[in-house]
């Protein structure tokens, strides 16, 4: 069964059971991309859904739409919130238009809906109408922004609990790792002893430190321009409109959200979208750090460093028997180097940007929420399938740290600097000890050396 819906272009059939109406329709032949629909980006859909919400509201409360259509309309907000039909949300994200598919695909959507509640038939928008009640003193230039910022919030606050998760990870093995000496490097080269967990420790320390800025990136996130309708200017919006949907819009999603003063100036500024992306490559780069650090210090098993042992997940080789690769942490570094391909795409949208808009808003929007998407799932990776596992190899660690040469930066206080440097000298190139050189040209005592070259009084 089919039912005729049409547009300005002209007429289309639909499935008559379809929740999505004509614009859709017209989107799904005309953006085939990245073989992707928006409902993948589940925060996204229900971040549309409460703005929608909070709109129908605010006209309701202004007087311009029936309390009935608005109570309906709510009621499959709210389902949509809670997670049901985002399957019918089905355009692929990278979209010409600056959204205004996406946003078409949800007033198709909540109307056939709000009508099917009513008792109506779907595609019946005498009754409910996508533009005429569900885009009701909108834009596509104000909803689809807002709608991009309170998803990334959301991506962002379970990107915040993967992270606090994975570093509590990280504590735990600094603890457990507390007493372990290792030799620590710089270089590549041996420079001074450490512990294992001062190691891990500053691990979980470069994470934490990015706490600041993610909140700092959901404050300016937190600022829309809702109400601007077209370019900011809020041309047919009621009175008082704007006011009672940053009302509705707070209740509705518990967020400090609040409208920009200059909403045309918001309308076409997407920075926002820039510092959040920023931030993700920032947090890559630091967990591509760590993962090439773990990789270096299993690396082995008998002619690498093999410091460390991570749990082993899967065969190394399809011809090297025995063979076990670090796949883990390999994995998280691809992730990671995918964010920041991504986070060019990002700027890219931005620097293009004219006049009162920026079209290129969906490519931003997808690029965002793909990173947040992956990152999460790279740092849960990391947490549960590499970091719980690790064990330290104890004895190569200490047997490194007694037979390197980096241990006489500590006898420079001592006996100075040039003393010491040829003291490393013969010890390198000759293969003695710098413990047995010392001696031999009575630079200290025995009593005196043995205390200076406690590897655990040089941490």
């Amino acid at each position: 069964m089919k039912r005729k819906e049409h547009d300005l272009i002209g007429e289309m059939e639909v499935d008559a059971e379809s929740y999505y109406g004509i614009q859709t329709l017209r989107a799904l032949e005309n953006f085939k991309y990245t073989g992707r629909k928006i409902s993948r980006y589940r925060y996204f859909i229900r971040a549309l859904a409460e703005l929608k919400k909070a709109a129908m509201l605010a006209n309701v409360e202004c007087g311009e739409i029936d309390r009935r259509i608005g109570e309906f309309v709510a009621k499959a907000c709210d389902e949509i919130i809670a997670g049901k039909l985002h399957e019918h949300f089905m355009i692929d994200p990278i979209q010409g238009g600056a959204g205004t598919s996406t946003n078409m695909n949800a007033n198709e959507v909540i109307t056939n809906r709000a009508l099917e509640l009513m008792g109506e038939k779907k595609g019946d928008y005498s009754k409910i109408h996508p533009n005429d009640h569900l885009n009701h003193a909108q834009s596509t230039n104000d909803v689809y922004p807002t709608a991009i910022k309170i998803g990334t919030i959301y991506y962002f606050r379970d990107l915040k609990k993967a992270l606090e998760v994975l570093i509590a990870s990280l504590e735990k093995k600094s603890i457990e790792f507390k007493s372990l000496l290792k030799m620590g490097r710089t270089h590549l080269q041996d420079a001074v002893p450490m512990t294992v967990g001062q190691e891990f420790m500053a691990f979980a320390n470069i994470l934490r430190d990015e706490f600041p800025l993610i909140d700092t990136a959901i404050a300016q996130l937190s600022i829309t321009n809702m109400g601007g309708t077209a370019i900011g200017t809020g041309l047919n919006s009621p009175k008082n409109y704007k006011e009672m949907v940053e009302k509705h819009l707070r209740a509705i999603t518990k967020e400090n959200l609040s409208i920009h003063p200059d909403r045309i100036a918001a309308t076409s500024d997407t920075g926002s979208f820039v510092y959040a992306s920023s931030i993700l490559k920032k947090i890559a780069l630091k967990l591509i750090k760590i993962s090439n650090d773990l990789r270096l210090s299993a690396s082995g098993p008998t002619a690498g460093i093999k410091e460390l042992d991570l749990p082993e997940r899967q065969p190394g080789s399809s011809i090297m028997p025995g063979k076990v690769n670090p796949v883990i942490p390999e994995s998280v570094g691809q992730v990671c180097f995918q964010v920041i391909g991504n986070d060019l795409a990002i700027s890219l949208g931005c620097e293009n940007a004219q006049y009162q808009l920026n079209v290129f808003e969906p490519v931003m929007a997808y690029n965002l929420f793909e990173s947040l998407m992956m990152l999460n799932s790279a740092v849960e990776t990391l947490k549960n399938l590499c970091i719980e596992g690790i064990t330290v190899r104890e004895e190569r660690c200490v047997n490194y740290v007694k037979n390197s040469v980096g241990i006489v930066t500590a006898l420079n206080p001592v006996i100075g600097y040039e003393k010491v440097s040829a003291v490393a000298k013969e010890a390198y190139h000759f293969g003695r000890s710098v413990y047995e050189i010392v001696l031999e040209k009575g630079l200290l005592t025995k009593n005196q050396l043995d205390e200076l070259l406690k590897p655990e009084n040089m941490i």
